[in-house]
């Protein structure tokens, strides 16, 4: 398996530090808002990783964070007149909604920035004492950067031209810098800010330690992948190396993986451009199943453009392959009981060759643009030759194929039938008339029945109401 490192700027085969066993960091959203179709491509791209990992025998340790103290969540919970910790739970929760409508698996940890507050002070610690770091007379703590010789090695950018041209780096208290490019670890509290006793000043931690921490307390001091946007290589994950390789003199991470960027109708996306879209406005016009089609569509180190046209088009390419399983289920209900034929296991075999194209395609470097397109060769292998006269072992061997390719990708094939809103309300009408002829073990039987099926029912004043859960 080849992993494009951003370290190495190569491919590199994957070694893991421990045998059979993944330890996995992504950056997760800070969250402020709903989260928007630039969070999903990472999110998407990075648990496709994990699953074909755990296809291929890996056991994956998956930890992102959710980063619940910022400026934007402080500015909208003094709008709002409400603590701060109100508006990033709300988030947390939204966000966690869409990530199960794009059929995201539950990372291992979700660590919040707010949590691990004990851990980032024992870490801006030892890099003080380390002669890494330094406290200003305001109480805020600087990371010095050129004390830490291999800075910029992952964005593969020079000190002296980052002091000359860069401004990134640089944020407000710079005069009490000993060198504009150090950047903050702690920060002093401000009027109506959440914030944390120091021996510095009563703060916040500043943004790159968060995941410093939170990674080497879930995973180790050494991890294998590291990973998120590219928008986050430099400063972010520059200055995690720069903090956990200080701190714990060892190397951070071995392999860096960093997804492109999203681009609607070959623009940046903006809200003041009017082409800022969330993940929960897209549900309202698409199956979120169809976005995590259309994110994996194209490779993910190649920047992706979001159009209509294009979204479209990855609606019909998922419901070709939901369509396929269809017929095959449909096959497989009238289906003879019986061996594979000697012709049919000869198909099999030929059908299990599209299985070696989907895992070469993720070997390298997790092509999931290929790998789609070997499903696509196995969907149309299977209608050509799945058919009424067939075995139910090779039809639902077949099936298994298709099910079992798509699933590495987060995508649901084989989808269960849903209930019309017409026979929902007949079976609301005769559990209603079961309960007026006082036959409840009948009523109590319908509401299991649909309860069974996803369909909740509330009694109310106004009647009984019901939503699918």
């Amino acid at each position: 398996m080849q992993i494009y490192n951003t370290l190495s700027k190569r491919k590199e085969e994957f070694k893991p530090l421990e045998p059979g066993k993944v330890k996995m960091y992504v950056c997760g959203p800070t969250v402020y808002n709903l989260i928007h179709i630039g969070n999903a491509r990472p999110m998407i791209v990075f648990d496709t990783v994990r699953r074909y990992m755990e296809y291929k025998g890996y056991e994956v340790n998956y930890v992102s964070n959710f980063t619940d103290v910022d400026d934007k969540i402080i500015k909208k919970a003094n709008e709002e007149g409400v603590e701060p910790g109100v508006i990033s739970e709300r988030y947390i929760a939204e966000c966690k909604k869409d990530m199960e409508g794009m059929n995201i698996k539950p990372a291992t940890r979700n660590p919040k920035a707010t949590e691990e507050i004990g851990g980032m002070l024992d870490m801006i610690q030892t890099l003080i004492d380390k002669g890494h770091a330094y406290p200003a007379a305001d109480g805020t703590v600087y990371f010095r950067t050129r004390s830490f010789k291999d800075y910029g090695k992952l964005s593969h950018k020079n000190l002296d031209d980052l002091q000359g041209g860069n401004r990134s780096l640089l944020v407000s208290g710079e005069d009490q810098k000993e060198d504009p490019l150090d950047f903050v670890l702690w920060k002093p509290k401000k009027e109506g800010e959440p914030y944390w006793d120091s021996c510095w000043c009563q703060g916040r931690p500043g943004w790159h330690i968060e995941c410093s921490v939170m990674s080497k307390r879930y995973l180790g001091e050494e991890i294998d992948i590291h990973a998120g946007g590219e928008d986050l290589i430099f400063p972010h994950h520059e200055n995690e190396i720069a903090q956990s390789e200080a701190a714990n003199d060892k190397p951070f991470a071995k392999y860096w993986m960093h997804n492109a960027f999203l681009n609607i109708d070959n623009r940046k996306m903006s809200k003041s451009l009017g082409n800022f879209f969330t993940v929960r406005e897209i549900s309202e016009k698409y199956d979120l199943q169809v976005l995590r089609f259309f994110m994996l569509s194209a490779h993910y180190r190649s920047p992706l453009n979001f159009s209509a046209d294009l979204m479209e088009a990855a609606k019909n390419g998922y419901e070709r392959i939901v369509t396929s399983v269809d017929n095959l289920k449909f096959l497989l209900d009238k289906a003879a009981d019986t061996e594979m034929t000697g012709e049919e296991k000869n198909l099999l075999t030929e059908a299990q060759g599209f299985e070696t194209k989907f895992d070469e395609a993720m070997d390298d470097d997790f092509n999931t643009a290929d790998a789609l397109a070997a499903i696509f060769e196995l969907v149309k292998f299977v209608n050509s030759n799945a058919k009424a006269e067939s075995s139910k072992a090779f039809l639902e061997a077949l099936k298994q194929e298709i099910v079992t390719l798509s699933d590495i990708c987060g995508l649901i094939v084989d989808k269960k039938a849903e209930m019309l809103d017409s026979d929902i309300e007949a079976l609301i009408e005769e559990r209603q008339a079961a309960r007026k002829a006082k036959n409840f073990a009948r009523a109590d039987e319908i509401r299991d029945e649909l309860l069974a099926k996803g369909i909740v029912l509330e009694d109310t004043r106004e009647g009984v109401k019901w939503k699918r859960a």
